[in-house]
């Protein structure tokens, strides 16, 4: 069997999820994506390299045999200087030193130019994938990049995306968002997820939302939903944004923790480690998202393997030959109307749980994704 190729991973804020430290409120969709990954490429037989944040962890050392490289993000006082030292510097050394055949990279921003100009100037190849549906779509990336230093980062980033060999898609809407406004073909590969052995669900159980609390995942229409439905129980799970620039995230985080406080049917629940948030899934009945946009929720994935059914405002383009799998609402009063249908009608929640979860089996169990992982960086490491 030929050597496998060296797979490097820029994932600035994965170390939380990576080690599972429950004293940092650090979670997001793209590094859960990520900390599969690594570990599933690992299994198969790949060298791993990690580029983190400094999260006070040595540098460079070896946890669940991953390499894992140490990056600075903050250091200089002068904001110029700071954004190319040690922001810039740091990930480029640290890319020097992993020494990877490919460098894998999720999330729109400057890391994106970042990685792609050290594979193209290094001979080595770089990989984009999509953890977004506004990292495709153009006319709407700019929303991505908040404040002032937007019309900076936008057009580093849409450099460092023509840099990329390949760009992955988390599903066809992507696919097709890549092809209308960068002219080029992207690579489908779903998200993943590795449901723990005890994972269950609760027929009868709370109405569960779990997100982090930004103002494009709409919490405040969880807590009208649940100012609608009184004779069912809910619970809001999630942490402040702590999002580069978004500086009013710990007063929306506030204002949302005392309105659903005020709702005697509603349990906020805040910040919790993603490995606990899984008991939190396993005593929920339906799953619902109020987001304007998504990517690709990695809360679907977390509820269809237990054949938790979903309820959203979009579609991240599952289906099956009945339709997509969830209900797509159109507004708020249609969220409404299909979450105390669930709650009513025992057997459309017994079909629909039998939906979901053939669907999370057949097309976002681990190994699979591991599968087209494999294909695809066994063919980048080909020789031209």
């Amino acid at each position: 069997m030929a050597e496998r190729p060296h797979i490097c991973l820029i994932a600035p804020l994965v170390f939380p999820v990576l080690t599972g430290d429950r004293n940092l409120k650090v979670i997001g969709g793209a590094e859960v994506q990520q900390n599969f990954i690594a570990r599933g490429l690992r299994a198969a037989g790949y060298p791993v390299s990690i580029l983190t944040g400094d999260f006070g962890q040595p540098d460079d050392y070896e946890f669940d045999g991953l390499r894992v490289l140490k990056v600075r993000q903050q250091g200089h006082t002068f904001p110029v200087l700071r954004y190319f030292h040690p922001r810039m510097t740091s990930i480029w050394s640290a890319m020097r030193r992993a020494n990877a055949d490919i460098y894998y990279q999720r999330c729109a921003g400057v890391n994106t130019f970042i990685a792609g100009l050290y594979a193209k100037t290094h001979g080595k190849h770089f990989v984009y994938a999509a953890a977004h549906d506004l990292d495709l779509d153009r006319p709407r990336t700019r929303e991505i990049f908040p404040g002032s230093s937007g019309w900076r980062d936008l057009p580093i980033y849409q450099a460092g995306l023509k840099m990329a060999d390949v760009i992955i898609a988390q599903h066809s809407g992507q696919v097709e968002a890549c092809r209308r406004w960068h002219r080029r073909e992207a690579e489908w590969i779903p998200s993943g997820y590795v449901p723990p052995t005890s994972a269950r669900c609760e027929p009868d159980g709370v109405v569960l939302w779990v997100s982090t609390l930004r103002q494009w995942k709409r919490p405040e229409l969880f807590l009208k939903l649940a100012q609608s439905l009184p004779n069912l129980q809910f619970r809001m799970v999630g942490g402040a944004s702590m999002a580069e620039g978004d500086r009013s995230a710990k007063g929306f985080f506030s204002e949302i923790e005392s309105a659903a406080r005020a709702l005697p049917n509603v349990e906020f629940v805040g910040f919790v480690p993603y490995q606990e948030v899984e008991r939190h899934f396993d005593e929920a009945s339906l799953f619902v998202n109020t987001s304007d946009y998504e990517g690709f929720p990695n809360t679907f994935l977390q509820a269809w393997a237990r054949g938790i059914p979903t309820v959203s405002f979009v579609n991240c383009g599952a289906r099956d030959a009945h339709g997509p799998i969830g209900v797509v609402a159109g507004d708020l009063n249609e969220m409404q109307m299909a979450v105390a249908h669930f709650a009513a009608d025992r057997s459309a929640w017994l079909e629909e749980h039998t939906r979901c979860s053939q669907y999370f089996h057949a097309n976002h169990a681990m190994p699979a994704v591991i599968t087209r992982y494999r294909a695809l960086f066994d063919r980048l490491a080909v020789p031209a």
